[in-house]
């Protein structure tokens, strides 16, 4: 795991954004298409509308979701509404390459399972995509994979369902898919997961974030976030 601790969350976003574009086209170059699975959040968006700014190969690019609430399609709070209003564009991502979470599907159960053979289909069997981006809950969640859900527990899965959190049931990329990876891209700001980066960073596996693979992870952080962390490592650059 590296991580780069920056001034502030916008040039964390930034900086984010950069890494992101660069490892897209090494990842078209090698195979001719690239797979990306985005996480929800306000510091995410930061990081998409600098995405958008800069030349991607948005044409040889499959988007999926790393979670989504179960919500109906028109609550804002729904990741895919987002994504797909930073991203989809006549320049830029096509919306039939953007591939949302059908968390309207009942039984939910058979949602998850569409969701993983859809992975399948697009991404090898068992899935490789080529970044996971996430983010972290300053209760060391990460996807929805939340404190104390017996999910935590199950490796039988690609896609699976939360217990309700924060009021609301998700539908959720597992650890099989997280780690499988090629790469894992973490973006974290804001004082009040300070901690909860600290134990990332430290390997502590009594949060769900620790559980993640390590190999191949970048980790780009605000100063905010970063206090916790040892003296050698908090020096923006």
């Amino acid at each position: 795991m590296r991580i780069h601790v920056l001034p502030t969350a916008e040039v964390a976003a930034e900086r984010a954004a950069l890494w992101l574009r660069a490892e897209l086209g090494r990842a078209v170059a090698a195979r001719g298409r690239a797979s990306l699975a985005l996480s929800g959040g306000r510091t995410p968006w930061r990081m998409l509308h600098e995405l958008r700014r800069l030349r991607v190969p948005w044409h040889d690019l499959d988007i999926f979701q790393v979670d989504e609430r179960v919500v109906p399609a028109a609550d804002e709070r729904r990741n895919a509404r987002q994504i797909a209003d930073l991203l989809v564009a006549p320049d830029g991502l096509d919306a039939a390459a953007l591939h949302a979470m059908p968390v309207e599907h009942r039984p939910l159960a058979d949602g998850a399972d569409e969701y993983a053979a859809l992975l399948a289909a697009r991404c090898g069997d068992p899935p490789v995509l080529d970044v996971v981006q996430l983010g972290l809950g300053a209760d060391g969640h990460t996807a929805s994979l939340v404190p104390g859900d017996p999910l935590l527990e199950r490796q039988d899965r690609d896609v699976a369902l939360s217990v309700a959190y924060q009021g609301t049931v998700r539908m959720t990329l597992t650890w099989r898919v997280l780690d499988a990876a090629r790469h894992r891209l973490w973006l974290v700001t804001g004082a009040d997961k300070a901690t909860a980066l600290a134990r990332l960073w430290a390997g502590d596996r009594s949060i769900p974030a620790g559980r993640v693979a390590r190999e191949s992870a970048w980790v780009f952080a605000d100063a905010p976030a970063a206090a916790a962390l040892p003296p050698a490592l908090r020096t923006p650059h």
